[in-house]
């Protein structure tokens, strides 16, 4: 899909949760290997807007376009059929369980034996190590249990297992929470090499230093709203926080 090429489209988007009016009226959109930066204060409803994109919830009100084709989900599966993924915060990686486990769970890769079908171990982990080296993540031993990992690194696992799978974008909800400087910046490099190619995402994030050197936009959101959409030479750091603490 060429640059500039609208991968997603979410137009006036309502959301309710009983009387809590979430989502009012929402537009966003996310065009082919672009970075969107996704902000705002608590509450402001970005986390509910990528769930309804990722398939977690429907939308009450309005339309989504994928690749052009309007959608509707009823799961998130349906989702990450299309090449949606999504990142937690929790990473929601089994903490207890290697590397290729994990990069493959609910997706195992089998062999066939007989009249039985297997699990190919041996496949998943050579499979593990090309996709963790292929987003720069260099890690020999895919047996290695992911508790012993660093928080920078069971990102890399996690944006490792989403590039395996082909996804086209990918959503990450504050990728960088509570890792340090050297795992964010870690983080960030993964973010701006999925770019490289051609996989758009979307950064869900409070941090605006973290998410301003890698975005291609940034889109403010505020009681459900959205405040508006710039490019990021057209603004600042500054810019975005007076709009975020002034709704």
């Amino acid at each position: 899909m060429p640059e500039n090429t609208s991968i997603v489209s979410m137009l006036d988007i309502h959301k309710w949760f009983g009387k809590v009016y979430a989502l009012r009226g929402v537009d966003f959109t996310v065009n082919s290997g672009e970075v969107v930066g996704l902000v705002g204060d608590n509450g402001a409803g970005k986390s509910t807007l990528m769930k309804i994109l990722a398939g977690i919830y429907p939308p009450d009100e309005g339309k989504i376009f994928f690749e052009e084709r309007e959608i509707r989900f009823s799961s998130p599966k349906d989702a990450m059929r299309l090449g949606i993924e999504t990142i937690h915060q929790d990473i929601a990686l089994v903490s207890l369980m290697s590397i290729a486990r994990n990069i493959f769970m609910g997706r195992e890769l089998e062999r066939q034996v007989g009249f039985a079908r297997l699990l190919d171990l041996g496949r998943m982990r050579e499979e593990s190590v090309k996709a963790l080296s292929d987003i720069g993540l260099f890690i020999t031993d895919p047996d290695t249990i992911v508790e012993n990992l660093s928080g920078g690194e069971r990102q890399g696992v996690a944006i490792a297992r989403a590039m395996y799978f082909k996804t086209k974008l990918l959503i990450l909800d504050e990728p960088t929470n509570n890792l340090s400087v050297k795992e964010s910046a870690r983080v960030l490099q993964f973010i701006k090499e999925l770019r490289e190619q051609g996989i758009s995402s979307v950064f869900i994030t409070h941090n605006l230093h973290h998410v301003y050197p890698v975005a291609d936009k940034i889109v403010v959101l505020s009681h459900g709203k959205n405040m508006g959409l710039f490019k990021k030479e057209e603004t600042s750091i500054e810019h975005i926080e007076e709009m975020i603490t002034a709704a």
